[in-house]
């Protein structure tokens, strides 16, 4: 799977995928770090990558996207400790693989995710 990093997302969560055989990149690898989150939104559709955030405008925005895919995982975790996000996201893509290659937004908490298919609303 292709992964897209937001800056409040670990460098080394994006390591990890990559030793896990997935294609991820950070924003800060490429220099983008101030990229408005829409652009950031826009990127991942064009290149095929799932969004990691923690940033919450990222519901907004898959909601306005007016049907534009990228599937999002956002965390709304209150342990954000690396081992905690990992095991998180090691049961997201467990549990959600063929639904995050259609197009979803995934939220994910400390002990379950839930999964909504884009566009919300049809």
């Amino acid at each position: 799977m292709r992964f897209l990093a937001d800056m409040g997302v670990s460098v080394r969560l994006v390591q990890w995928l990559r030793e896990q055989g997935h294609d991820a990149v950070h924003l800060q690898e490429q220099g983008l770090q101030r990229l408005p989150n829409g652009t950031i939104f826009e990127k991942a559709a064009t290149e095929g990558r799932i969004v990691l955030t923690f940033d919450l405008d990222f519901g907004e925005i898959v909601a306005l996207s007016g049907g534009r895919s990228a599937s999002v995982i956002l965390f709304r975790l209150h342990n954000t400790r690396m081992h905690h996000v990992r095991e998180r996201l090691r049961a997201v893509l467990a549990e959600s693989k063929g639904s995050l290659e259609q197009g979803v937004i995934v939220t994910v908490e400390e002990s379950r995710h839930r999964v909504r298919r884009l566009p919300i609303g049809q």
